[in-house]
């Protein structure tokens, strides 16, 4: 039993978890070699993939590889870094540590659809319904303090989803952010959201083409512009 194990037996065991997990993401293309990164809480410390796991590594990596990181963001144990988007996990585990302990963001293939139009993801499935409408949160710049607390804002008041399965934010032009019960929570939740938008888009896509995204790209290089001031 979980219990009956030593804290470090779990830190092991979840290291061994993780490196599966991100293979699964990669390999079902729900996330990318661009990004993404995967974490989950024993206690209190934070189990987590190093920076460049997918650039770096394909995701194909060893259980060893992953990081030691306490709640404060100090890297305990390990040799790479850490992720440059370690604020969101840190903030996500912070927040909502007593409803669920497995934190992805990752780029699903379907739903980056949704993160370059900037678009609310609405439950089109019964296996969705649970999680409600994805919140497309306000622009805030990839791996800045304003988008963890812009993820960590609009998952606020989904405590219950969390406890039950987990709850989702997207950042627009960036992609998936999703805290679930478990990190096997977490993960069925990103698919299940990615099959979801994949059905959006092939029902549109029978209603026939046209091009959803020249407003958001203008919407897109108006907010990314006021970060450059």
């Amino acid at each position: 039993m979980e219990s009956a194990l030593s804290k470090q037996q779990r830190i092991d065991a979840m290291r061994i978890k993780l490196a599966e997990v991100g293979r699964f993401l990669f390999d079902r293309a729900l996330t990318d070699a661009g990004g993404g990164n995967i974490s989950a809480r024993i206690d209190d410390v934070i189990v987590m993939s190093p920076s460049y796991s997918g650039q770096a590594h394909r995701w194909q990596l060893d259980p060893e590889d992953f990081l030691l990181v306490s709640l404060e963001g100090e890297l305990l144990e390990g040799t790479g870094k850490i992720t440059r988007e370690a604020s969101v996990h840190l903030g996500l585990h912070r927040k909502f540590g007593d409803y669920g302990s497995g934190v992805i963001h990752a780029h699903p293939r379907h739903v980056m659809v949704f993160a370059a139009m900037a678009m609310a993801i609405p439950p089109v499935l019964e296996a969705t319904v649970k999680f409600g409408t994805v919140q497309c949160i306000e622009y805030a710049p990839a791996h800045s303090p304003h988008l963890a607390e812009r993820i960590i804002e609009v998952i606020t008041g989904q405590e219950e989803r969390i406890a039950k399965h987990a709850a989702a934010a997207l950042a627009p032009w960036h992609g998936l952010f999703l805290i679930g019960k478990d990190i096997d929570a977490a993960f069925d939740a990103v698919e299940r959201i990615d099959t979801n938008c994949f059905c959006i888009l092939q029902a549109q896509a029978a209603l026939g083409a046209r091009d959803l995204l020249s407003q958001q790209r203008d919407q897109f290089a108006a907010a990314a512009a006021k970060y450059r001031k």
